[in-house]
């Protein structure tokens, strides 16, 4: 094998398979990058051999076509450090060892056989739909982040995908919040639903933040693997097998009280408040009341750190219905108001046990529950 490439294309596509390299392995090998140069262009893979798989291509210039593993961690750290040049890499016939020539620099660095690297299976096209990567990209950093981060129960370790139509539903929930986002395709697509790792997910949001067009996503006929395709990257994922919560069940449809206020305020005073209530069980405490004579609506957005101190801050608020007083997890709140882009946002809430519901103000596509927390006023 004997090609050359330009550093900063091998920089970034090491980077973004790295992405699947898993921390802790039993087989030595889903610690490499398996290189591939075929025609003119250098296909990365990596796979922590059960759950993700990702596959990378850049243009090169190749001499002798040939393939070989190399450790992650060092070749991507070494490519890292050199200079915006040209890279040039030979193997010999036979040979594990890959030499690394750039500018002034030189590395031997050894492999092993790449036909020991886990193979990556291909997902047929019985279920392929295409969605536009902007609008999938915004629709997946609105739910991935509240999937359950502990597999006591697995089916929530995952985002649930619901295709029916010309529509396509995400869901995320942990047990104590449950994030939605309803997105619209461009064409019609066969009836589906899986549960796809948010672990591979949130690799797959920053690996679309280089898209452009439109991307594939296929789901197999068995039904235990989906693929995402970037045209320049692939993602391949192991699909979660089970039952996902009835998720309309748990948005409740009616609201005794409605708060409507400027997402960027509302999400300072929560960060504000947040720093006190690290101390206080993470509680910050709302309280909505109506204006009265003409004048606007408030919330009070409070935390206690016991024995520490306390914080209170106010914004101007249109407050329809009842007083209400309300307590969340602060990094549950200001979670959901970091993946907001619209200005303004309304919180519905019931009687003080049930859940509260936020909805930003201009975007029915996408809702928000969170449970409260039992505090004494």
């Amino acid at each position: 094998m004997r090609l050359s490439c330009q550093q900063e294309d091998l920089h970034r596509g090491l980077s973004a398979v790295a992405r699947a390299i898993p921390a802790r392995s039993a087989l030595p090998i889903t610690q490499h990058v398996l290189l591939t140069a075929d025609g003119d262009q250098i296909t990365l893979s990596a796979t922590d051999a059960e759950t993700i798989a990702i596959t990378y291509t850049i243009t090169a210039s190749i001499d002798e076509g040939g393939s070989i593993t190399m450790p992650s961690r060092l070749l991507s750290d070494f490519v890292a450090t050199l200079p915006r040049e040209n890279i040039e890499m030979t193997l010999a016939e036979r040979s594990r060892q890959v030499s690394l020539s750039c500018a002034r620099n030189d590395a031997s660095i050894g492999g092993m056989d790449p036909d020991d690297f886990p193979p990556i299976p291909p997902v047929d096209d019985s279920a392929t739909i295409s969605v536009e990567a902007a609008r999938f990209r915004r629709a997946l950093s609105q739910v991935v982040f509240a999937a359950a981060a502990d597999d006591s129960r697995p089916v929530l370790t995952g985002v649930h995908f619901a295709i029916d139509g010309t529509e396509m539903r995400l869901a995320a929930a942990d047990g104590f919040r449950l994030a939605v986002h309803t997105l619209e395709l461009p064409d019609s697509a066969s009836e589906c639903s899986v549960i796809v790792p948010a672990r591979a997910l949130a690799e797959l949001t920053r690996l679309l933040a280089e898209a452009e067009d439109a991307i594939s996503v296929t789901f197999n006929a068995a039904g235990t693997q989906v693929q995402f395709d970037l045209g320049h990257a692939k993602l391949v994922a192991q699909l979660i097998q089970g039952t996902f919560p009835d998720t309309q069940r748990l948005i409740p449809e009616g609201h005794t009280s409605r708060t409507e206020v400027a997402v960027g305020e509302f999400n300072r005073e929560t960060r504000i408040a947040q720093i006190f209530a690290r101390d206080g069980s993470g509680i910050v405490r709302l309280v909505a009341s109506p204006g009265e004579g003409g004048a606007p609506g408030r919330l009070t957005i409070s935390a206690r750190a016991e024995e520490l101190g306390t914080n209170e801050g106010e914004i101007d608020a249109i407050v329809e219905g009842e007083e209400v007083k309300v307590a969340f997890n602060g990094r549950y709140l200001r979670e959901v108001l970091d993946v907001l882009d619209t200005d303004r946002v309304a919180i519905e809430t019931q009687d003080q046990p049930s859940p509260g519901v936020i909805r930003p103000l201009g975007d029915d596509s996408y809702v928000h529950v969170i449970m409260p927390m039992f505090v004494q006023w």
